[in-house]
């Protein structure tokens, strides 16, 4: 038998083998809570599964259409909330392996997957048939039915609308075209943004080019060179944000340059990637669809479904806060700058890749503190198990149990079964927080099931984050930012976890952008608790906690020069604005998008080359890849919900599980159940935020 007849009979074999074997996407699994089975799951099973979804929802709506009787709830929206359950199920595990552990494979089906997804959707919305069912529901019976009833037809009725199900059908049709071509050139970008970032990596030859970091991390850049191929050495890794952690501890000023330029020019055709043309694409689609909609720009459609309502309300919440901020930050830059010419000399010209290096030693001067002091105490493990799990334990009367027999997608995951005080089963939580090349940066959370009532669904909640995980037999040792990284991610994960809503599309952290990362924000509070740091905040080797004096200082240290920390933020939150309250016409070219970037920082008091936006345009995921288009302002807003309910949680006695129990019946079971504005009044018992809070918790 020759060897092309051989290979021909495997190949058939093999095929024969996957046709008869199930599809473990289209079957209900028998893991616990229904979690994805990833040990069943093979990558080719993806792109059927997601056909067969995706047939079964159109069959599914269909049979609303054609359902002779009159339009009720009971018949049009439970049906239609239903629809697309399978499909959820096989997006939710499908997605969350391409935002956190993306092959070339997966990329390519992604490619296909996403127009179908599309053409989905725009099918749904612009059924006109379906639509005047859920009309004729929302007019007739919307006064009649109460609480989440209620709630889940108006925001059924209200998605419809704002989508375009009322606009004429020449309206109708481009907005279906600018739907899919957005959903194109955000795969593009999906693509393209993790590539550039992965490919400025900074490569050094010579180990005493990184002097100043400590022996771990001269051991991680050893680690991220032999992951990434190995073409020097050793490799310093460029995280999603404009800053990196490393220039605080690198001597050589050259080399800072050098990690900085990569970071800045890693997407904005200066090198080998260019994402202005998809900004620019993206933007000019993005202010048409708000202008076929009756909108003069994307950020006044964006914002009215939010608790912001208008951009003229987050402007006047910005400019409130660049007043104060502003001489804050130039005292700042002027103390950083006179500290460095102490050594430097009087002409030494403070840089933005100096300014965390000088910060760092000035801060250490000040208050003798330093991350390489403290790290020894923040061992992931102990922060995660001895401070999150904790505080949720001490807050909430949760419990965590490891779950070794849930199948993982990566080796780095660990799978925790969560339990309510009275001891019955509450969640499922995974946990995937070291970085490698097949993630995409930053930290967010998510969910592989959400809960709902109505399908007997407890939720199956995970968090992603971009730690370095240390050479093996090592402590993975965190940064106090990774540690309230970790502490906001959960909080999050807990807005999940705690959901007690009737519907899928009602629960967990379903609310407007400008709500949802209030429970995050708020759950780095427990970061800094002295019950709960002293808890976690452990040396990895003796188990001993951190000495009380180095406490004292580092605590102390949290709010040393935190003007910065503000004033990136405000800088990408004018950034993101400034592209989205143009009109159409006005959305500038690829060319010009750096330029425009520039002017439009000029004109709010923000140009500064030493407090640079956390993200530039050109790699700012959250709102060219992501949903925070016009929303980015959301973790300011939310910042000072979260400050508010921090200070009743502390008036009341932050680990009281009265103050928890009641945060979590007032807040965080309920999902977008109601009004967010009452939500928040309801628990802190106030009629409006306090923002003045906000600044004062900074420390400014």
């Amino acid at each position: 038998m020759t060897i092309a007849m051989t290979t021909a009979m495997m190949a058939t074999f093999n095929a024969c083998q996957q046709a008869q074997r199930e599809n473990p996407l289209l079957e209900e699994s028998l893991l616990p809570y229904g979690a994805p089975d990833f040990s069943k799951i093979q990558t080719a099973d993806y792109l059927p599964a997601f056909e067969e979804g995706i047939r079964q929802q159109r069959e599914n709506i269909q049979k609303i259409v054609d359902c002779q009787d009159s339009a009720t709830f009971e018949n049009t929206i439970l049906p239609l909330e239903e629809s697309g359950r399978l499909l959820d199920r096989i997006s939710r595990v499908f997605f969350a392996l391409v935002e956190a552990d993306k092959t070339p494979e997966l990329g390519d089906i992604e490619k296909k997957v996403q127009p179908m997804l599309t053409d989905l959707e725009n099918d749904i919305m612009f059924n006109k048939p379906l639509f005047e069912r859920i009309r004729q529901v929302y007019d007739h019976q919307h006064d009649a039915l109460q609480g989440e009833d209620q709630k889940l037809l108006e925001e059924t009725y209200k998605e419809f609308v704002r989508k375009g199900a009322l606009l004429p059908d020449d309206k109708m049709e481009r907005m279906k075209q600018i739907n899919k071509r957005i959903s194109d050139l955000q795969t593009e970008w999906g693509d393209l943004l993790p590539n550039a970032t992965n490919d400025a990596v900074v490569w050094v030859e010579q180990g005493e080019d990184l002097a100043g970091l400590s022996e771990a991390d001269m051991a991680q850049c050893m680690k991220d060179a032999e992951s990434r191929g190995k073409k020097a050495p050793y490799a310093i890794v460029i995280v999603n944000t404009t800053q990196q952690a490393l220039l605080a501890s690198l001597d050589n000023r050259e080399l800072r340059k050098k990690v900085y330029e990569a970071s800045i020019h890693r997407a904005d055709g200066t090198g080998q990637y260019n994402t202005f043309p998809l900004v620019s694409e993206i933007a000019k689609l993005r202010a048409e669809q708000a202008e076929l909609m009756g909108y003069p720009n994307y950020a006044a459609y964006s914002l009215e479904k939010t608790m912001a309502k208008t951009p003229e309300n987050v402007y006047a919440f910005l400019k409130s806060l660049i007043a104060q901020y502003r001489p804050k930050a130039d005292a700042e830059t002027k103390a950083i700058e006179d500290f460095a010419r102490q050594t430097e000399g009087a002409d030494f010209q403070l840089q933005p890749y100096d300014r965390f290096y000088y910060s760092a030693k000035m801060k250490k001067q000040l208050l003798d503190v330093s991350d390489d002091e403290v790290k020894p105490y923040f061992n992931a493990d102990s922060v995660l198990l001895n401070g999150v799990f904790y505080a949720a334990n001490r807050a909430y009367g949760l419990t965590f149990k490891e779950r070794k027999d849930i199948p993982l997608y990566h080796p780095d995951m660990k799978a925790f079964e969560v339990f309510d005080k009275d001891g019955k089963q509450k969640a499922l939580f995974y946990c995937d927080y070291f970085r490698r090349p097949t993630k995409r940066g930053g930290a967010w959370m998510d969910g592989f099931a959400k809960q709902s009532r109505q399908w007997n669904q407890l939720p199956i909640i995970f968090n992603v984050c971009n730690s370095a995980k240390a050479p093996e037999g090592q402590p993975s040792l965190l940064t106090w930012d990774e540690v309230t990284t970790m502490f906001h991610e959960f909080g999050h994960a807990l807005h999940g976890i705690l959901s007690d809503c009737q519907y899928n599309r009602l629960s967990g952290t379903a609310v407007a952008r400008d709500f949802v990362e209030m429970p995050s924000q708020f759950n780095e509070s427990f970061a800094s608790i002295p019950e709960v740091f002293d808890n976690y905040a452990r040396h990895y080797e003796t188990g001993e906690p951190m000495p009380a004096d180095l406490k004292e200082r580092m605590l102390k240290s949290i709010n040393f020069q935190t003007a910065y920390a503000l004033g990136e933020n405000l800088a990408a939150t004018c950034v993101d604005l400034a592209w989205h309250m143009l009109a159409s016409k006005d959305v500038p070219t690829p060319d010009q998008a750096a330029a425009f970037e520039t002017e439009a920082l000029r004109q709010v008091g923000l140009l500064d080359p030493q407090v640079p936006p956390r993200y530039y345009t050109s790699y700012f995921n959250h709102v060219f890849g992501g949903g925070y288009a016009a929303g980015y302002y959301s973790y300011l807003w939310t910042e000072v919900l979260a400050v508010n309910i921090a200070d009743v949680f502390a008036r009341r006695g932050a680990l009281d599980p009265a103050t928890g129990r009641d945060f979590c019946d007032k807040v965080l079971s309920r999902g977008n159940t109601g009004d967010l504005m009452q939500m928040f009044s309801d628990f802190t018992g106030m009629a409006q935020p306090d923002a003045s809070s906000l600044l004062k918790a900074r420390g400014l």
